[in-house]
């Protein structure tokens, strides 16, 4: 991954997170490109996510949205501070049944508390699936 335009924390912090993204690798969630205020990531369509009628699971494509817009934010954090999502809204336009997933979340505005962001998920064929709009908190380490 290119990582021109952070610095070394925040190259360290990017990387941390990936490797401590726990659930994200259950799903199989990958990060494809990150800069200060956007991330792209991806996950591939499979069995394991799918529900009842074939298609991806509403709560896998919110994990992927959820996902991306915290790599958006992660570089725009001072060193003692963390987020954390306090809302999560989703519309699901189109259904994911094969190939890869992407997600790409922009940060609309960055506030001292409030960050907001925007996301899209994109079928294979560069199809819009899904839009999602999320909140964060940022936070304080104690």
């Amino acid at each position: 991954m290119n990582f021109s335009g952070f610095s070394e924390s925040q190259q360290k912090r990017i990387e941390s997170a990936v490797q401590n993204l726990a659930f994200g690798q259950l799903l199989g969630i990958k990060l494809e490109a990150a800069e200060p205020g956007h991330a792209s990531m991806s996950m591939a369509v499979r069995d394991e996510l799918r529900q009842n009628n074939g298609v991806v699971h509403g709560g896998a494509i919110a994990a992927l949205i959820d996902s991306a817009a915290a790599f958006a934010v992660i570089p725009l954090l001072d060193a003692d501070e963390t987020a954390t999502t306090v809302d999560l809204t989703i519309s699901y336009l189109r259904p994911l049944a094969k190939g890869v997933a992407s997600a790409s979340a922009k940060v609309l505005r960055a506030g001292s508390r409030i960050v907001v962001i925007s996301a899209e998920v994109l079928d294979e064929a560069g199809n819009l699936a899904a839009t999602g709009l999320t909140t964060y908190l940022r936070l304080t380490k104690r």
